[in-house]
């Protein structure tokens, strides 16, 4: 009945819940003891509002822009603008532009600003910088030109002090009320007994209330500390920078104006700048301007802002303005308020807290009712019914206190901020593991997961490559060392040689750069390292062959087309457009191939077996293939023109060797056996898939793998019988990948995990219950996407982070568990008592020391408990278990029932067990019963933590009581071991 009614009103996606869902929860929690503590890891709904309001701003205000600057365009020539008044400060610093004016060419998309400074070399020289040798790495020139143009990071709330933590726990209503209470019985006691006797119960829940809020707030700081540290590494962003003329990675927060930025697919755009130079660049800026349609920037269109992303192309960029000066820096300052969404758990145990509070209200006033009735009935029987005394005073204010107390203990508050303690605390050992969670939710969401779909290449492999196989002009050839690389070389064709190093140096992404040490460095991605490396050891000069030859067009490789273009100017004139990519592909578009001697001669029917049969082989090997060919543009070419498709010459196949990472076969089988299934989906040749999958575990004898074109025309009853069998999907689409995902999830109902490290990832990434992106290999687009970044990049790290989400999982049950049987034992206790007796055995300073046992101690003890093997031999929860199992319900009730047994016997025969007597009968008693009530919760609990609080807190409280000490020591010292 519970779980039903949480599924109703409790329930949210463990990310992109729709807003409603937000709210719903919200109002059925509206009246809480303490709405500052409850909900101060929750999203903060109308700062979110605020932030699509500015978006919506941002989106008029570039559109009006876009607008306003095509019509200038017009009359650009006619028009004359005013002289632009350069201010003192920054004609003293040594620049000719301001940051103002700067940010309205950006910004405003002026381009008759823009033309008015001289387009970008004029920007850049009144900046005093370079477009080709960036900015001068003197540190006083930095400096100077920071306190001019600002830094690049948007404005943050102040961290909170530990003070601000104890104010919010002092907010509770029911301690306040109790705090009240104290200073009654303080002053009424007092006056009737004198000092100190009378100051003993008022005191006591003094001291109580200060030391439950201290600890509370340290609790509490101490989570602070450990998400600010958390957002710092989330924070650590890098970016391809030329500063002195040298090529190097940087912080995006150490950019300045002036900086030359490199920009390529998948890269968030650090600043607002200006389009240096570059190909084919297309511009997502949706996150600003919740626009969808991408942008073409380019030489006429060279406004580029921050926060935007590159969907397609590369391109270098000059700073212009940064920090707040931008409108992405203003709506990140706004967004930073609005927090992450409350994860599953968070909602649910706050519904629990609800019920339980609504419980415990019910009985709290039950019991005052009955304790003051039977007050009232024993002054009736004596015959004062109208004399009261200070004495009947204190006793009414112990009842009421007693029953304020209840609801302190009842209403579990602790709950929910036990699962951010728990989830805070994974987060932090999951960064010593080698990932970096960004949603709080996915931690607990990865220990339900039943699917991952993971990548190969990175993932599963070192991504160290190396080209070992070749073949060139129809003659293989293994090439494992520079040594047969220059033999390679020298066994074929000149002209060939030529025209491979040709497309080698030209048709790439990556980069060959002397850095500040004076030595060689690739850039690049790690397959175009390999074939760089490849090319340098055949004798080739990167940068020779590039001032050699002009770039006129590139379209640079993405997942979907699987191949790179380019198009060259040739030094002696003339036009070749060169071609790489999957083999299958390029080899489809060729109709021509070099033979041994170098010649171009028509690809017939056994040229192309031959290298279909080497691309297999190559493939079974392990082995990724790439094809490389060329074609004649002997028709002239335009930059509006696409590159050809067809007609190519094959130069030849590489095989790239990138080896399966050790321990991936052992974490795939220990999924297994978790009940987890691993699912390879990948870009790469099918044979090379199924060999990687094979090694790794993967693909079982009853397992499908299945290449991308054949999955889409598929029909949705053919899907539904082929899905599940599906473990290895080759030569797949970003889309392939997303399809695959949403059936799983919503026609399946698995939880899944899935990898993905560039661009077109994203939606595949946004769509799975966790998204999990490459730290090393993955662009910032695919990182911004992710719930978790896996900083190396390695599959044994998604193990460990579902073995945490289990952790997790499990730790929150445990609490709950434990919480919810004090809560139930605590209220039949003191109910039935003050129904039975008219008094009860818990008093208010008792009630205050267990509450704090739950909410603290308790959830120290319990909520942070580490993994071990044995989660990963348990079946996973899935997307429809219920979160009280019957097995706790089973343990709540029967450890409930045998608590109260014990200590209803205790109440009723413990004086004639125990043989006491005297005016001090009834303390020594309800001592008796109370210690009796906690060291039921050590047992229960077997924490050490846990137990040396309790037997401390003990003490403080109790220490008139001095045999007690030594059974307490003796029980403690027992439980602990």
């Amino acid at each position: 009945m519970m779980e039903s009614y949480l599924n109703e009103n409790f329930e949210v996606k463990s990310k992109n819940s729709s807003e409603e869902a937000l709210q719903r929860w919200r109002r059925l929690c509206r009246v809480v003891k303490n709405p500052k503590r409850r909900f101060r890891f929750t999203a903060n709904l109308s700062k979110r509002g605020e932030a699509a309001a500015m978006r919506r701003t941002n989106q008029e205000k570039i559109r009006v822009a876009v607008l306003v600057s095509k019509a200038a365009l017009q009359f650009i020539l006619g028009v004359q603008l005013s002289d632009y008044k350069v201010p003192e400060e920054v004609e003293d610093a040594g620049f000719e532009i301001c940051g103002d004016e700067l940010g309205s060419i950006v910004e405003g998309h002026d381009v008759k600003k823009f033309r008015h400074h001289g387009g970008v070399n004029g920007i850049a020289e009144k900046l005093s910088t370079s477009t080709t040798e960036g900015l001068n790495n003197d540190t006083e020139l930095l400096n100077r030109r920071q306190q001019i143009y600002g830094i690049n990071k948007f404005t943050e709330s102040a961290a909170t002090s530990f003070w601000v933590f104890v104010w919010e726990a002092f907010q509770d209503m029911t301690l306040m009320i109790l705090g009240v209470c104290a200073i009654v019985s303080l002053l009424v006691g007092i006056a009737t007994e004198g000092w100190p006797k009378g100051a003993h119960d008022g005191l006591g829940i003094v001291a109580s209330i200060l030391l439950v809020v201290f600890v509370t707030a340290t609790s509490d700081y101490r989570q602070s500390l450990q998400f600010r540290d958390l957002d710092k590494e989330k924070k650590k962003i890098s970016i391809q920078v030329t500063r002195n003329g040298y090529r190097q990675k940087m912080s995006i927060y150490e950019l300045l104006p002036g900086d030359i930025v490199h920009l390529a697919i998948g890269d968030q755009v650090p600043a607002d700048g200006l389009f240096v130079s570059g190909f084919s660049v297309l511009i997502d800026e949706s996150s600003l301007t919740g626009e969808s349609e991408p942008v073409m920037v380019s030489s006429e269109n060279p406004f580029l802002l921050s926060g935007t992303k590159v969907q397609d192309g590369s391109c270098k960029m000059l700073v212009t303005s940064v920090g707040m000066r931008t409108q992405w820096g203003k709506l990140m300052a706004t967004l930073s308020e609005g927090g992450d969404d409350e994860t599953p758990l968070q909602v649910k145990l706050n519904g629990v807290a609800t019920i339980i509070g609504k419980i415990g209200l019910f009985f709290a006033v039950v019991t005052f009712a009955v304790l003051v009735q039977g007050l009232v009935s024993q002054k009736l029987q004596q015959g004062s019914l109208r004399s009261w005394t200070g004495d009947d005073a204190l006793e009414l204010l112990e009842f009421f206190a007693v029953a304020v107390t209840i609801v302190v203990v009842a209403v579990p508050e602790g709950l929910p901020l036990a699962v951010t303690l728990s989830l805070a605390f994974a987060m932090k050992k999951m960064m010593n593991d080698k990932a970096l969670v960004r949603h709080l939710a996915a931690c607990e969401t990865m220990g339900s997961a039943t699917t991952i779909c993971s990548d190969k290449t990175g993932t599963l492999t070192t991504n160290h490559m190396t080209v070992v196989k070749t073949c060139f002009c129809l003659n293989s050839k293994e090439v494992s060392s520079n040594k047969d690389s220059s033999s390679l070389c020298s066994e074929l064709p000149e002209p060939a040689v030529k025209l491979l190093q040709q497309s080698i140096f030209n048709n790439t992404g990556g980069e060959v750069v002397i850095n500040q040490n004076g030595k060689r460095e690739i850039l690049g991605t790690p397959t175009e390292a390999a074939i760089l490396e490849f090319g340098l050891s055949l004798g080739g000069d990167f940068q020779g062959e590039r001032q050699a030859c002009k770039l006129v067009k590139v379209e640079p490789f993405n997942s979907t087309k699987k191949k790179m273009s380019v198009v060259v100017e040739l030094p002696g004139g003339g036009l070749r457009a060169h071609c790489k990519g999957a083999s299958e592909i390029i080899l489809a578009a060729c109709d021509k191939v070099l033979n041994s001697n170098g010649e171009v001669v028509p690809l017939d029917e056994e040229s192309t077996n031959h290298l279909k049969d080497t691309i297999n082989q190559f493939a079974s090997e392990a082995l990724r293939t790439l094809c490389l060919a060329y074609v004649e543009l002997e028709n002239g070419f335009s930059t509006e023109d696409p590159i050809p498709v067809s007609g190519y010459t094959c130069i030849g196949v590489v095989g790239i060797k990138d080896p399966v990472r050790p321990g991936v076969k052992e974490s795939v089988a220990m999924c297994r056996s978790a009940g987890i299934t691993v699912r390879m989906v990948t870009g790469d040749n099918i044979n090379t898939a199924k060999a990687i999958a094979r090694e790794c575990g993967i693909l079982t004898d009853d397992g499908i793998a299945i290449e991308g074109p054949e999955f889409r025309e598929k029909s949705q009853k053919e899907l539904l019988e082929l899905i599940p069998k599906i473990q290895v999907m080759a030569r797949s689409s970003p889309l392939d990948k997303h399809t695959l995902v949403k059936h799983l999830r919503t026609t399946f109902g698995e939880v899944v995990a899935v990898t993905g490290d560039g661009t077109n990832d994203a939606p595949a990434l946004h769509e799975a219950d966790i998204g999990l992106a490459m730290g090393i290999a993955g662009t910032e687009v695919a990182k911004e996407s992710a719930d978790v970044i896996i900083l190396d990049d390695n599959f044994s790290t998604i193990v460990t982070v579902a073995k945490w989400g289990r952790s997790v999982y499990i730790n929150i049950q445990k609490f709950v568990q434990f919480q919810l049987t004090v809560n139930v034992v605590a209220l039949i206790v003191n109910f039935t008592s003050a129904c039975l007796t008219g008094t009860a055995p818990l008093t208010a300073v008792q009630l205050l020391w267990v509450n704090m046992i739950m909410d603290t101690l308790g959830a120290l003890a319990l909520a942070t408990e580490p993994p071990n093997d044995d989660l990963m031999k348990r079946s996973p929860v899935g997307r429809k278990g219920n979160f009280i199992s019957n097995v706790m319900w089973r343990n709540i009730l029967g450890q409930s029932l045998y608590q109260f047994m014990v200590i209803w016997f205790l109440q009723s025969r413990g004086k004639s067990i125990f043989l006491l007597e005297g005016p001090n009968s009834d303390l020594v008693l309800n001592t008796l019963i109370f210690n009796t009530f906690v060291f039921c919760q050590v047992t229960f609990l077997k924490s050490r933590q846990t137990c040396l609080g309790i037997f401390i807190t003990q003490k403080i409280i109790k220490f008139e009581v001095s045999y007690q000490m030594w059974v307490d020591l003796v029980l403690c010292r027992f439980s602990m071991r």
